[in-house]
């Protein structure tokens, strides 16, 4: 089969980087969109508080992924199902907010496109957790804060707006909306990858957010939150490729509105990009701060996914991730290509 040669293919680095010491552990899974997957796996889910294999069961922490396979892809099912308009703004869902300054809040002109492409005046992070913490009290923090204008950057707050407007539009939380098989907010049901020793809290992050934002508003936030096996992730991105996830018109969203660099929510393939040279045109992807990333060629109609603990036990070490991540689908490409054309 030959994702399974793609796949090992595009593991070479990722057990070198395994065995050098760089990372504890990874998975990487390709899948086709004819469904035909591969997953390979090196190394430990956890090296302290206690050593423990990496296996298939085990979920990862993935991160700034929420912001794709959970936030995207419930703004644009909303969109689709008429409960909002992307050029209209966020406070169609959230009224409030800046509410105290309902004349010259520039917050109130934000709209959801805006925050979906990172093209607002918001900072990339702030420490929210820093503030207090009660999650209802740091939500309205978040609604009410005048924020300093600055050139617009890709920004976690964007994402927490939209997750706000998401809970108000359902009158749920983001850990109700159902997401598949394999993927989840909140703490896994099975075996979980560890992440970072937080100083803050006092403990390594196994099964508990490691986004201090994301854990100080309540576990599940527009930014962050999620967690996922190598097959849940892969399962996502079979459905991107065969279009059973969203509708045609809000495809076409992902694939082609935005610019040069980024479309709604996801990245798309340049030059230079963490996804490799070697995809095409149509490829979009994103990556997660605890060593996560996805990536999607629809022209080939192929994926891949490189889930690792590259924050296990500190983020502050040089885990060569973001060599890493090109050289995986450089490889994973490359291997199809031939595959295909053998």
């Amino acid at each position: 089969m030959r994702v399974e040669a793609v796949c090992e293919a595009g593991f070479a680095p990722v057990r070198a980087a395994v065995e050098s010491g760089r990372i504890p552990g990874a998975a990487l899974g390709v899948v086709d969109v004819d469904g035909q997957s591969a997953v390979r796996l090196a190394g430990m889910a956890a090296i302290i508080p206690a050593r423990e294999t990496l296996t298939r069961d085990h979920w990862f922490d993935l991160a700034s992924l929420s912001k794709v396979i959970a936030t995207t892809t419930m703004i644009l099912t909303l969109a689709e199902q008429g409960r909002l308009e992307l050029d209209r703004p966020l406070t169609d869902a959230i009224p409030d907010l800046r509410q105290y300054d309902v004349a010259g809040a520039s917050e109130r002109k934000l709209t959801f496109r805006d925050c979906l492409m990172h093209r607002s005046f918001l900072p990339a992070v702030e420490p929210i957790y820093t503030y207090g913490d009660d999650p209802a009290r740091l939500r309205a923090f978040v609604l009410q804060r005048e924020w300093r204008h600055r050139p617009p950057v890709y920004s976690d707050i964007n994402f927490i707006l939209l997750g706000i407007a998401i809970e108000r539009l359902t009158g749920a939380t983001l850990a109700d909306w159902p997401l598949g098989e394999g993927l989840g907010f909140g703490p896994p049901p099975g075996p979980a990858v560890a992440t970072e020793y937080c100083s803050w809290r006092g403990r390594v992050m196994k099964g508990e957010v490691h986004d201090e934002n994301a854990f100080a508003l309540g576990g599940a936030a527009g930014h962050a939150g999620m967690f996922g096996t190598v097959d849940g992730v892969l399962g996502f991105a079979r459905a991107m490729l065969r279009g059973e996830i969203l509708s045609h018109g809000m495809m076409t969203e992902v694939r082609t509105a935005g610019d040069r660099h980024r479309t709604c929510g996801w990245e798309r393939a340049f030059a230079g990009w963490h996804g490799g040279d070697a995809c095409s045109a149509e490829t979009i992807g994103h990556t997660g701060f605890t060593g996560t990333g996805l990536w999607i060629d629809f022209e080939r109609g192929l994926a891949w996914t490189l889930l690792s603990n590259r924050v296990h036990p500190t983020r502050h070490a040089d885990s060569g991730i973001t060599t890493l991540r090109p050289a995986v689908g450089d490889r994973v490409i490359t291997a199809w290509d031939d595959e295909t054309n053998s």
